[in-house]
């Protein structure tokens, strides 16, 4: 199956972000729905970037090919899973923050105790764990089933009328950039939370 947003330019990856809302991500027995995602630019263009100094041994998955799962890790205890997108040697991808499950329930529960189902996946270090990312899915191919995560377009796609856009969450740079996108009035959407540099003492 081809995905046009394969094949769009890295400057393009904020609409890239916008068209994957709806789609659907299995891995662990467990299938979310995408509820908000984010964008990130490549070098040079996007200074809340991974990828704004250029490719390094963690960042170089994000200058393609598209359609592999970039994770990294934060706070030293959860994982974030990102989309690369864009023509290859053109760094771009979509954070995935929230989902519904809408599929692997029992599952999803085990792993994240005893919370909402409203909360399972409510953030991108809790879909990661409802999916039970990790480290090994980095790299990997999210579209032919080769990999542990397997990316599926929507049954019925998301039109721009249900999408809200704003300022992406917890980035010291760029934070206003409104790159953030949700399906608007979604229960599952994390809530916005703007950056607070931490003050030295």
């Amino acid at each position: 199956m081809d995905y046009p947003w394969l094949h769009a330019p890295a400057a393009e990856v904020a609409e890239t972000a916008r068209t994957l809302l709806g789609w659907e991500l299995a891995a662990g027995g467990v299938r979310i729905r995408l509820t908000e995602v984010e964008a990130y630019a490549g070098t040079g263009e996007d200074p809340a970037s991974h990828a704004h100094r250029g490719p390094t041994p963690r960042t170089r998955v994000m200058f393609g090919p598209a359609g592999h799962a970039y994770t990294y890790f934060v706070f030293g205890m959860h994982w974030c899973l990102n989309i690369v997108c864009g023509g290859e040697g053109e760094a771009a991808a979509v954070l995935l923050r929230a989902g519904v499950v809408v599929d692997g329930l029992p599952a999803a529960r085990a792993r994240r105790g005893d919370v909402a189902d409203r909360d399972l996946a409510r953030g991108p270090a809790r879909l990661t764990v409802a999916l039970g990312v990790t480290a090994s899915a980095n790299g990997t191919c999210v579209l032919d089933g080769s990999g542990p995560l397997l990316l599926s377009p929507p049954t019925r796609p998301v039109t721009r009328l249900e999408v809200s856009a704003g300022p992406r969450v917890g980035v010291a740079a760029a934070h206003d950039v409104p790159w953030r996108f949700w399906i608007t009035g979604d229960p599952t959407v994390s809530p916005y939370r703007r950056h607070v540099p931490r003050r030295r003492t």
